[in-house]
C-alpha cells in the first residue's frame, strides 16, 4: 500500500522544523506498518490557518486523491487536516468515497477500523466544541466590557485617535481605560463625506468628488467607494439620541443602554461588528450579533442624518453596478494602466445597429476622476484579449519560452538540491565523528580524572560539543530545502497551467479562460500604445 502524508503549521517562521518533525514521525509510522512513502505524496502547508481547506498542498493533495495516487493518508495530528467538524468531516467523506484509509498518529485513529473512524468523529467533535466554548467566554468579556462605552482597541475611526484615562474599579483599585478622542480636521473630513453623500445620492459621484478636489484619506491614500461606505455606515459617528436608537433596535442589535441615556450628549459604540480574519477584509456580521452602547466620546451626525444615510446605502445597494461580472473581457483582474499603476476595468461602447456593443479597457483612476488624474487611451477589448492569447501562445511554444524557462529552473533546482543535500551528508559525518570523539575524550577523562590532564580533556571535549551544536543548528534550518521543494511544486503547477491554456484556450467558455489565464499571467500593462503581458515563473 502507498501513503500519503500530510503536515501543516499555521506560523511561516523560515525555520521548518515543526513541517519536518511531522513528517519524519509519520515516515516513521507509515515505514512501521509496511507502506511504501514517496516523496512526490509529501504535501506540506506552511504558514497556513487549518479554519478552512483553501491551502495549495491540501488542494493538490485532494487531486491526487481523486487520481488515486495514494491508499492511506497520514498525518500527525487531527487539527492539521482542519479546524472545522464541517471542512473535517466532508475531507473524510471524500478519502472514503476513492477508498483512501486516515491515520493520525498522535491521536492514534485508523479510519480502517469502525472504532477508528468514530473516534474521529467524536475527537473533531470535541475540538469544536473547546473553540466555540472560548468564543463564549470572550464575547460574555466583550459585554461586560462594552456597558462602559470603553474602546477596546484595534485600529481608530477616522477621525478619532485613543486616549488612555484612569478610573477607581468597584475594588477601589486604579485602572486604566482606553476612549476615543476627536481629530478636528478629519472628523472635519468625515462631515464632508456624509453632506455630499446626501447630495449627490450616489458613492461614485463621491469618490468623483473626492479624486477631482484631491482629497485624501488619513493615511494619505485616494478614497474610493468601499472607504467612503466604510465611514458612513459606521455608527461611532452618530449622536447617541432617540432616532439612533429606534433604527439600531429595529435592525436587531442587542442594545447595552437605557433608551432614556440616548440623549444626544455622547457617541454611539458598536462591539462585535465584524469578522476579522488574517490577511482578508473584514466582513459585517448579521446586526443580530451586535452589541451596542454608548460611548464615551461625542458623536457627529445627527441620529435623523445618520439614518437618513443608512436607509439611503440600503436603497442604492441594489443598484450599484457590480464590478467584475461582465461575460467579456479575458483580461479583468489582471491588467493595469501603466501610467498611474490603477487597474483597468471593462466598459462598454453604445449599442451599433446589429444590436451589438463593442467594449474597452478603461483606466478606473482616469473613468472615476472624469480623465482629472490620469489620461492614459483606452484599449479597444476584443483586440487586446486577443493579443493577450496570442502572446501567451507565441511564449508558450518559442525556444526560450516559458517551457524552457520552467524545464531550466526545475533543472537548476534539483541540481541545488542535490548539492545541498551532499553537503547536509557531510555535516552529518562531521557531527558523528565528533561525538564519537567525545565519547573516546570521556573515556579518558574517567581514567585520568585526577591527573593535571583532565583539564585539557574537558576543553577538548567542550569545545566538540559546541562545534557539534553549531553544526546541528545547521542541520535544523529546513528552510533551503523546503524553499526549494516548494518551487519544484510550483514550476509544476506552472507547467499544468501553461499545458492547459494552450490545449483548453480556443473551446473553453469566457469564465474558463479566465482562469487559465489567472493561472500562467502574473501581470498586464498598457500605456496607451503597447500591451506588456508578464508571466509566472518567467523574468520579463
Amino acid at each position: 500500500m502507498i501513503a500519503g502524508i500530510y503536515v501543516r503549521k499555521s506560523k511561516f517562521t523560515g525555520k521548518g522544523e515543526s513541517i519536518q518533525n511531522q513528517i519524519q514521525l509519520c515516515k516513521e509510522y507509515a515505514i512501521s506498518k509496511g507502506y511504501t512513502v514517496d516523496d512526490s505524496l509529501i504535501y506540506h502547508d506552511e504558514g497556513f490557518s487549518g479554519g478552512n481547506i483553501n491551502r495549495p498542498a491540501f488542494q493538490k493533495m485532494i487531486k491526487d486523491v481523486k487520481s488515486y495516487k495514494f491508499d492511506v493518508l497520514i498525518c500527525y495530528r487531527l487539527d492539521r487536516i482542519s479546524r472545522s467538524v464541517a471542512d473535517f468531516s466532508d475531507t473524510l467523506e471524500m478519502l472514503n468515497k476513492y477508498d483512501v484509509s486516515f491515520v493520525s498518529i498522535k491521536e492514534q485513529f485508523d479510519t480502517t477500523t469502525p472504532m477508528g473512524r468514530a473516534m474521529i468523529y467524536i475527537s473533531s467533535v470535541f475540538a469544536q466544541l473547546e473553540r466555540e466554548t472560548a468564543a463564549e467566554r470572550i464575547k460574555d468579556n466583550m459585554l461586560s466590557l462594552a456597558e462602559t462605552g470603553r474602546w477596546l482597541g484595534g485600529i481608530t475611526p477616522t477621525g478619532y485617535y485613543s486616549e488612555s484615562i484612569e478610573y477607581i474599579d468597584r475594588d477601589m483599585k486604579e485602572r486604566t481605560m482606553y476612549k476615543l478622542s476627536p481629530i478636528k480636521e478629519e472628523l472635519n473630513l468625515v462631515k464632508l463625506l456624509y453632506n455630499k453623500y446626501l447630495e449627490f445620492k450616489s458613492l461614485a459621484q463621491v469618490e468623483t468628488y473626492c479624486l477631482q478636489n484631491h482629497i485624501k484619506t488619513k493615511k494619505n491614500k485616494d478614497f474610493n467607494k468601499n472607504t467612503i461606505r466604510t465611514i458612513l455606515i459606521n455608527p461611532v459617528y452618530a449622536i447617541g439620541d432617540e432616532d439612533t436608537y429606534n433604527y439600531l433596535y429595529s435592525i436587531g442589535c442587542q442594545i447595552f443602554s437605557n433608551k432614556e441615556k440616548f440623549n444626544g450628549k455622547y457617541g454611539v459604540m458598536v462591539y462585535n461588528k465584524t469578522i476579522e480574519k488574517k490577511n482578508r477584509s473584514n466582513k459585517l456580521r448579521d446586526p443580530s450579533e451586535w452589541i451596542v452602547a454608548l460611548g464615551k466620546h461625542k458623536g457627529i451626525i445627527k441620529g435623523e442624518k445618520w439614518v437618513l444615510t443608512q436607509n439611503m446605502l440600503f436603497k442604492n445597494r441594489d443598484k450599484a453596478p457590480r464590478q467584475g461580472t461582465s461575460s467579456v473581457g479575458l483580461l479583468s483582474g489582471l491588467i493595469r494602466c501603466s501610467k498611474c499603476g490603477q487597474p483597468m476595468r471593462v466598459k462598454h461602447g453604445h449599442i451599433r445597429k446589429d444590436g451589438t456593443k463593442n467594449y474597452y479597457y478603461v483606466c478606473t483612476l482616469k473613468d472615476t476622476s472624469r480623465s482629472k488624474r490620469c489620461d492614459n487611451n483606452n484599449l479597444n477589448g476584443p483586440y487586446g484579449d486577443r493579443f493577450v492569447v496570442k502572446r501567451i501562445k507565441e511564449f508558450f511554444n518559442a525556444p526560450d519560452g516559458l517551457l524552457s524557462d520552467v524545464e531550466d529552473n526545475k533543472n537548476n533546482i534539483n541540481s541545488l538540491k542535490k548539492e545541498l543535500e551532499k553537503e547536509r551528508e557531510k555535516v552529518k559525518i562531521q557531527i558523528n565523528n565528533n561525538q564519537k570523539s567525545i565519547n573516546h575524550l570521556v573515556k579518558q577523562l574517567a581514567d585520568n580524572e585526577n591527573s593535571s590532564a583532565s583539564k585539557y580533556i574537558i576543553k577538548e571535549i567542550e569545545e566538540l560539543d559546541k562545534e557539534n551544536i553549531k553544526l546541528q543548528n545547521e542541520l535544523n534550518t529546513e528552510l533551503s530545502l523546503a524553499k526549494l521543494n516548494n518551487e519544484l511544486i510550483n514550476i509544476s503547477l506552472l507547467n499544468e497551467s501553461a499545458t492547459d491554456f494552450v490545449e483548453s484556450i480556443n473551446s473553453a467558455d469566457t469564465e474558463e479562460k479566465k482562469k487559465l489565464l489567472h493561472n500562467v499571467v502574473s501581470s498586464i500593462y498598457w500605456d496607451g500604445d503597447k500591451i506588456e503581458v508578464n508571466f509566472f515563473g518567467k523574468k520579463n
